[in-house]
């Protein structure tokens, strides 16, 4: 006789024992933030973490985007040894190196940028991705850094650019040294367009501040996932500066390629083939 169980259990669990079903793990489970649904976690990774039943898009962390693109065999990290450090000391409630520490522990990575070069599908690119659980994926010198030193590997190799946005913007711990990055990436960007090298953005959930006002939205190309929020200031920032409701799905990808702002929406899934494409049409290479 059926109950509750079976009507969330995936097929592959429910044909268990209910021996082995009592030995599952705690941890494999994950509740879709849209829709509440129960999600198995093995049967969401297959699915690029895309809620099967919503298709909700769940973020994605740097290493977890760039394995995603890059083939297996031969990718490389590139510029791991450029770490962060506090130049100006700083401290509000915490100390930064504090906050630093705390981000490379529950992250696992050095910073909030990571750079990859390899072939996506045979094509040689080199890959970058920012990490939104290290501190909000914030730009600080690292970032920028990490940035303008993947431009230039795009130069000297003559290979495409990729970066994948998602941050809240400047890291207020570094002050003018972190507002400086948005400078040196837009020139970054501009060195590439000069040389005729192909800069793809792709915005995921969500880009802010000044990332938003510098890289992210300087791609040859433009692409976004679904529903991910986009912009410089917060809509509850710009509602109560203009005193006005914003239109519905205001920053939401879809209203920001309604208007003009970003060139396509991809599904995860379509956005791997979407981007070879891409690629393959702007090297010459064979489609």
């Amino acid at each position: 006789m059926s109950n509750w169980l079976d009507k969330i259990l995936p097929g592959s669990i429910r044909a268990e024992t209910p021996a082995k079903a009592s030995q599952i793990p705690e941890g494999l489970w994950l509740q879709c933030p849209q829709c509440q649904a129960a999600l198995y976690q093995p049967d969401l990774q297959a699915s690029d973490y895309v809620c099967p039943q919503c298709r909700y898009h769940f973020r994605l962390s740097a290493r977890q985007r760039l394995h995603w693109l890059f083939d297996a065999d031969g990718r490389e990290e590139l510029f791991s040894a450029i770490k962060p450090r506090d130049l100006l000391g700083f401290r509000d409630s915490k100390k930064y190196k504090e906050r630093l520490g705390a981000a490379q522990k529950e992250s696992g990575e050095q910073d909030a940028l990571l750079v990859m070069a390899g072939k996506a599908d045979g094509v040689a690119i080199v890959a970058c991705a920012f990490d939104f659980q290290f501190m909000g994926g914030s730009m600080g010198s690292v970032v920028g850094s990490k940035f303008a030193s993947a431009c230039e590997y795009a130069l000297q190799h003559k290979v495409p650019l990729v970066c994948f946005s998602a941050s809240g913007g400047a890291r207020m711990q570094e002050a003018l040294y972190s507002l400086m990055q948005m400078a040196k990436t837009s020139a970054a960007t501009a060195r590439l367009k000069e040389a005729g090298i192909p800069y793809i953005s792709v915005l995921t959930d969500p880009v802010y501040g000044g990332v938003s006002a510098s890289l992210a939205m300087l791609g040859d190309v433009i692409l976004a996932e679904p529903k991910a929020l986009i912009g410089f200031a917060g809509p509850r920032v710009i509602e109560q500066t203009v005193r006005q409701q914003l239109p519905e799905g205001f920053q939401r990808a879809e209203f920001l390629l309604e208007h003009g702002m970003i060139d396509n929406v991809y599904e995860r899934a379509a956005l791997k083939p979407a981007l070879v494409r891409i690629l393959k049409l702007l090297t010459h290479a064979n489609p």
